[in-house]
């Protein structure tokens, strides 16, 4: 809440003017490839753009990169080898694909500016070796990019992975593009380092669970699988 505030505060009083023109000097220069980007970005940021609007600036020009992100399968299905636990919520989920016709289906999304996703490839992993269909989207989406790719894969469940402290803004944003688009039946559910005294703020704006650091496999898959049934009547 106080940068969000600092961040109104700045838009409130800087000059706008100044602003316009330095992002505008910095678009043509990525648009053209003559300046020094970087002492632009510097002028833009005395002016007092945003990381944001800069960013944007040379999005325009230049386009956004798209990371792909790669997992692996086996791994963790290997470790659990001979785990009760572990078989017995792989039963569960052929018993919901023989009922459903298909296996449970979930996106893993990392959204805004949050680039850590090594925990986002472990989630990945494991849910498709318990026996998940899981799609990973590219880092650095956009809840709207997020939405598009749940409702275009058919999923069941999207879960956020979040390690730079953007959830209160980007799950409710995604929660809400979903809506808008008639696919209110997706479960949003959140995943990584969200501290405790957020959790209230996320289940009110639409988030069905949150999974914090330590938690168990097996049992977070159990309870998201409830979470499917339930949604689907």
């Amino acid at each position: 809440e106080a940068q969000v505030a600092r961040l109104k505060e700045i838009r409130a009083t800087r000059d706008a003017a100044a602003v316009e023109a330095t992002l505008g000097a910095l678009e043509e220069a990525a648009r053209s490839g003559q300046g020094n980007l970087l002492a632009l970005a510097v002028e833009a940021a005395r002016a007092r753009a945003t990381v944001g609007e800069i960013s944007m600036a040379m999005e325009k020009a230049l386009g956004r990169h798209k990371a792909e992100v790669r997992t692996l399968s086996g791994v963790y299905g290997a470790a659990y080898e001979g785990d009760a636990d572990f078989a017995a919520i792989q039963q569960e989920v052929e018993d919901f694909a023989r009922e459903e016709g298909r296996r449970p289906r979930m996106l893993v999304v990392k959204m805004g500016q949050d680039g850590h996703d090594r925990g986002a490839k472990v989630i990945a992993t494991a849910f498709a070796d318990i026996g998940f269909d899981v799609d990973v989207g590219p880092l650095f989406q956009t809840p709207e990019e997020a939405a598009r790719d749940a409702i275009d894969n058919d999923v069941h469940v999207v879960g956020i992975s979040s390690q730079a402290a953007g959830h209160k803004t980007l799950a409710p944003k995604l929660v809400e593009a979903l809506k808008e688009a008639g696919a209110e039946d997706i479960i949003v559910i959140c995943g990584g380092v969200i501290p405790q005294q957020d959790y209230d703020y996320l289940y009110e704006h639409g988030v069905k669970a949150i999974f914090g650091p330590g938690t168990n496999i097996p049992e977070a898959a159990r309870n998201i699988l409830r979470l499917v049934r339930a949604a689907r009547g």
